[in-house]
């Protein structure tokens, strides 16, 4: 069902063309779900999930977080490869793209059971799988999604559960040395241990929550100030900050992500 193969190279005529980016949304506690002319969005505390009814196309970036990209009949591609859908590793450079409408998914380091090496390549029935759990509803359905690829991939690592914690406790935080003392360690021991059993460091993840906090905003037009105000209120340091990032976790700019 799930192909760990390098995927197909895309022909020269390759039905469909990408070209408009796909959203991206952010987390929140709890579960929300938010829906405007072409697309909607699904948050948890651990899992993105949203619903895009074009092709998209974003440039060379590298996420914290595993991407989980399912077309709708169409092909995904990363760099020069392509198949039925993939599922893309924490940290890995990578460009990407869609020919048609998709399903897409960001689930933190520790949710996932995939090699880290390169893209898992998906087929065409696994896609339809996960696809179907996915928009279980009324919305895209984030746990159900989840779930299902647990049940494809086996389950999660096992990691320490003071880890989740602090990186969720950290995005809101003004200062690491009071989340970890939250947790019982002191900050170095912390970010090691961070280090040591996800393999990102804990500012990346850091931001990687603020992103999602700020592009939720975004997306859903739920924030006040544009760009600037949701820069601000996720704990950006200004809008420019905030378009560094959005460039350097998901290939695009902050203005391409607000709300039609």
């Amino acid at each position: 069902m799930i192909d760990a193969s390098r995927g197909r190279r895309i022909e020269q005529n390759a039905r469909g063309t990408a070209t408009g980016p796909a959203p991206f949304g952010a987390v929140a506690r709890g579960v929300a779900v938010t829906a405007t002319r072409s697309r909607a969005v699904a948050v948890t505390e651990d899992a993105v999930v949203f619903t895009e009814s074009r092709a998209y196309e974003v440039a060379r970036h590298r996420h914290p977080a595993w991407k989980l990209v399912l077309p709708d009949g169409g092909h995904a591609r990363v760099g020069e490869r392509a198949g039925a859908g993939v599922l893309v590793p924490p940290q890995y450079t990578h460009t990407c793209a869609t020919s048609s409408a998709f399903v897409a998914a960001f689930l933190e380091p520790w949710c996932v059971r995939a090699s880290p090496a390169g893209p898992t390549w998906l087929d065409r029935r696994t896609v339809r799988r996960l696809l179907a759990a996915a928009r279980d509803g009324a919305g895209p359905d984030a746990e159900a999604l989840r779930t299902e690829l647990v049940a494809l991939t086996g389950p999660a690592p096992v990691v320490d559960p003071r880890i989740p914690q602090a990186v969720r406790a950290s995005a809101r935080a003004t200062r690491i040395d009071t989340v970890a003392a939250d947790l019982g360690l002191s900050p170095a021991r912390l970010r090691a241990l961070i280090a040591t059993e996800v393999g990102i460091p804990l500012s990346t993840l850091r931001q990687w929550r603020r992103l999602r906090a700020a592009v939720a905003a975004l997306v859903d037009g739920s924030g006040t100030g544009g760009i600037a105000g949701a820069a601000a209120d996720a704990g950006f340091a200004d809008q420019a900050h905030l378009t560094r990032a959005v460039r350097r976790f998901a290939g695009r700019t902050p203005g391409s992500l607000r709300r039609p």
